[in-house]
């Protein structure tokens, strides 16, 4: 069977928990291979073989309490539509909760008559309409044998609503009425300003999508017209005007400009264009006018692949994402224990019951795993985003996170670390070398010939005629020029030891074997290459250079570069064995590759790089995709997983560390010392963590290759600060209530 994959919109989810539930829901639909439930992103990706039907999986997301939809891959806007919904039904909710539970705030400092059934009155809209939502959740997750948040808040505020309503009903004065109202207002507050912070993780694909243009500018059948971008076909000739933005990719069959490529690439110079080169939909023409050829259109082209790649990414998990669910999934039934513990203990000491029912709905709702569901996938998003930004796609968490562990890096030669097209470097030899060579030259088809040529026109070079023009293979050309005979090739009798022991391929010219002089050519090392490999040896990585060029080649580009590590006369199919040989010695490895020969290694390795400049099987094999054929972007993407990484870590301790200091002061133990933390501010604390776990990923906006980001150092021992105060704040505040 034919194995599928889909992405599902979702609705409905308030934490980590409610993620795990859909997942298990869809794993148990017959044909699901696997799915995987991104909280932060609120979407699913699942596997599934052609026994499945796409209502199957609708179905079972509605099962277990949620709402799922396919979601049109031409509708762009879906999803800061679906946010722009879902923030404006939680502000409604807020509003209202807060504007019913306005008054019940009057009737804790002061009492007027019929307090306790006006009370009443006010909070049953909001226990049971506003806060519908939670029971739904815990029902949902009754059903598959579990608890989540909806389960917290629904069993704290049912407490602190139902022990009001019998004393209300006995004539005693212990109403708590102000506790569930206020504690749900402060819930839907928190996720109002959660949903909000968290819309900002995904500013990239908004972005990106943006760059898509509405419609095209065809011709067909001689007339020129404009359609929608989506009834471009094949073959199509597309003109583009100076400003606009080009709707898809093509080969350009008329004119010619200089095309702005840094939204795909983040390279900001504008980039050349003349007939015969591919141009990419979402660019931005600045000078000419042009014609091209659709080659590849709708979902076909670079934009949409990027924007689907980053999707992917920012729907996938981080294998650190596991710890967290581990967590997630005990988390919860071990707070409700901790919270009958507590209750039980204070009932034990002799505390009124109140007093105990209060410290028992406090460790309720303040102990939510919210923040820690957030801790990976936000910065997940904000992080991938960011390489997007700079022309560094990162397919997932686990790419991301192996690349924080590398520990060496091999890179490829040819194309990779040299441009792969052979230049010519030295000209030995008198005025005329250049058009005897470029003349003889202009007729072979070596690559070689070919650079030698290119090189001549460059130069001006005036072309003679050849005639009785032969090609040597393995050694070179021959021709008569006027009346004399020249040979252009390798000659062992006029050797250029200097030269060849850099690494060039040395062409002899003679005539009569009569040394005229010679040309030096060689595959020359990129600009960044250098730099690039310092900057990676200084991040304390070990650099490799594999190459299937003789030891004397290899020595000479690698001393070129600064590599001292040389893997040289490897066959292509010997690559992947040694990255292997790396990898049994201890070591983490990526491999950097451009080529279909590349594949197998890149594959083998801990972490395939592959540069985008080179072939689609390279970029489909590799972890992380470099779009310009810069090798610092390399670096760049070792940057950005530690930075990323150093992130998750970071929020994962502000999740336990809330909860390590919020539980304990909410089971009331040390209310001796006069600090108590009444349940409805525990819920504005626990609200309050999350939204310092998205804030902290958003620092991540501030990273830049090469540069350290101080902020995003920074910034998190502040946030420690300002809510540890905050929390403390409110516990002193509770006190002063009680």
């Amino acid at each position: 069977m034919e194995n599928k994959r889909i992405t599902l919109s979702l609705s409905g989810m308030h934490c980590a928990s409610c993620a795990r539930l859909i997942e298990m829901a869809l794993k148990k639909v017959p044909g699901v291979k696997q799915a995987s439930v991104n909280f932060a992103a609120e979407k699913a990706m699942v596997d599934f073989d052609d026994s499945v039907k796409i209502d199957d999986l609708l179905n079972a997301v509605k099962g277990a309490g949620y709402k799922a939809e396919v979601v049109n891959s031409k509708d762009t806007e879906h999803e800061s539509k679906k946010r722009e919904k879902e923030t404006k039904a939680y502000a409604r909710k807020f509003l209202a909760s807060f504007v019913l539970s306005l008054p019940l705030l009057y009737f804790m400092f002061f009492k007027v008559p019929y307090y306790g059934i006006i009370s009443l009155i006010l909070t049953l809209p909001i226990q049971f309409i506003i806060g519908a939502g939670f029971y739904r959740g815990m029902w949902s997750s009754l059903k598959m044998k579990t608890f989540n948040m909806d389960s917290l808040i629904a069993i704290g505020t049912s407490t602190a609503f139902f022990y009001s309503l019998a004393n209300l009903f006995l004539g005693n004065d212990e109403l708590y009425f102000e506790t569930a109202a206020f504690l749900i207002t402060f819930v839907i507050l928190g996720k109002w300003l959660e949903i909000r912070t968290k819309g900002k993780t995904s500013d990239a694909i908004r972005k990106l999508m943006g760059l898509q243009p509405k419609t095209a500018r065809i011709i067909r059948n001689g007339k020129m017209q404009d359609i929608p971008i989506d009834q471009v076909i094949h073959g199509d000739t597309v003109l583009v005007r100076p400003g606009e933005k080009i709707p898809v990719d093509g080969k350009i069959t008329e004119g010619s400009s200089a095309v702005d490529e840094s939204m795909l690439t983040g390279e900001s110079l504008p980039v050349e264009k003349k007939k015969g080169d591919m141009v990419f939909s979402g660019t931005v023409n600045n000078v000419g006018s042009f014609e091209f050829e659709a080659t590849r259109v709708g979902s076909e082209t670079s934009l949409a692949q990027i924007i689907r790649l980053i999707e992917d990414a920012q729907g996938s998990k981080a294998p650190i994402q596991g710890f967290a669910d581990k967590i997630s999934a005990w988390f919860v039934p071990a707070v409700i224990c901790i919270a009958l513990i507590t209750f039980a203990v204070w009932m034990l000491l002799g505390s009124s019951l109140s007093f105990a029912l209060m410290a028992f709905t406090a460790v309720i709702v303040i102990a939510c795993p919210c923040a820690l569901g957030l801790a990976t996938p936000t910065s997940l998003m904000v992080g991938t985003g960011k390489g997007a930004e700079y022309g560094v796609l990162v397919k997932g968490g686990e790419p991301l996170e192996a690349a924080c562990k590398i520990k060496a890096v091999i890179f490829d030669k040819t194309g990779t670390l040299t441009k792969g097209k052979p230049e010519v470097t030295d000209i030995i030899g008198p005025k005329e070398v250049i058009e005897i060579a470029g003349s003889l030259e202009k007729l072979s088809e070596h690559p070689l010939a070919e650079a030698i040529f290119n090189y001549a026109k460059e130069k001006e070079a005036e072309f003679l005629e050849v005639r009785d023009f032969k090609a040597i293979p393995g050694h070179g050309v021959e021709g008569k020029i006027g009346n004399k005979n020249y040979f252009l090739g390798k000659n062992k009798n006029f050797p250029f030891p200097e030269l060849e022991n850099q690494g060039k391929t040395v062409m002899v010219l003679t005539e009569s074997n009569r040394l005229i002089g010679a040309i030096a050519v060689a595959d020359t090392v990129k600009s960044t290459s250098r730099e690039a490999v310092a900057k990676l040896q200084k991040l304390g990585v070990d650099v490799y250079m594999i190459t299937g060029d003789n030891v004397r080649t290899a020595n000479a580009i690698a001393s070129q570069v600064g590599i001292t590590n040389i893997l040289a006369e490897v066959l292509p199919e010997d690559k992947a064995n040694e990255v292997k040989k790396l990898q049994n010695a201890g070591k983490r490895v990526a491999m950097v590759g451009d080529g279909i020969n590349d594949a197998p290694a890149l594959a083998q390795a801990d972490l395939g790089i592959a540069m985008g400049s080179g072939t689609d099987v390279a970029m489909e094999t590799g972890g992380v995709v470099i779009m310009k054929d810069d090798l610092n972007d390399v670096v760049t993407a070792f940057q950005l997983s530690r930075e990323t990484m150093g992130k998750i870590k970071q929020n994962m301790f502000f999740a336990l560390f809330y909860n390590v200091i919020g539980i304990p002061v909410a089971a009331r133990v040390f209310a001796v010392f006069g600090i108590i933390l009444k349940p409805e501010l525990a819920g504005l604390a626990m609200a309050l963590s999350s939204i310092s776990v998205v804030s902290n990923s958003l620092l991540l906006r501030f990273f830049k290759p090469g540069k350290r980001n101080y902020i995003s150092l920074i910034a998190p021992f502040i946030m420690i600060i300002i809510f540890t105060g905050i929390f403390f704040e409110f516990a002193r505040f509770s006190s002063m209530m009680e």
